[in-house]
């Protein structure tokens, strides 16, 4: 695993996001999508609270991405989350092109979280993103920001 310094603070801002996603009374996901120049070129942050539960950022950053970067572009661009897309999150991700993605913690934490806490486990199985996308450039979790992330989670479960 390779995170750099600029790949961390793309990664704080995800747990911002997740944070605030967390404070209007949604689940704690938030991610960034980033050109290869390290222009950040959008955001978003979980919206399933409504009853839409395909809201997720990295599904949202997916399909924008389709209708406002290039195919050149997307492959190059970087998304930076604070959880491990899932395999609907991971499929948009493939289809639309995107490069490299970047997350604070796994879904194999969350899963052990969840289960830790009593927390039934999503209705959709947990992957690891390359069994969804085969060669697509992965690197997480990161420690130091895995335990944030668990916390929020922990604040959403009452923990």
């Amino acid at each position: 695993m390779s995170v750099s310094e600029d790949d961390m603070r793309y990664l704080r801002r995800c747990v911002e996001l997740a944070s605030e996603a967390l404070d209007d009374g949604d689940e704690p996901f938030g991610s960034v999508l980033v050109g290869a120049d390290g222009t950040v070129l959008a955001e978003d942050r979980n919206r399933v609270a409504g009853g839409d539960h395909t809201r997720h950022p990295e599904f949202e950053l997916a399909r924008w991405a389709a209708a406002h970067v290039p195919p050149q572009e997307r492959a190059r661009a970087t998304v930076y989350t604070s959880g491990e897309h899932c395999p609907m999150c991971a499929a948009a991700h493939g289809w639309v092109g995107l490069g490299r993605i970047v997350y604070a913690s796994s879904s194999a934490q969350l899963s052990t979280w969840l289960a830790e806490w009593g927390v039934p486990q999503p209705p959709v199985k947990t992957l690891p993103i390359n069994e969804v996308v085969p060669g697509l450039p992965v690197d997480g979790p990161v420690p130091e920001l895995a335990e944030q992330v668990r916390q929020l989670h922990c604040r959403l479960h009452g923990r």
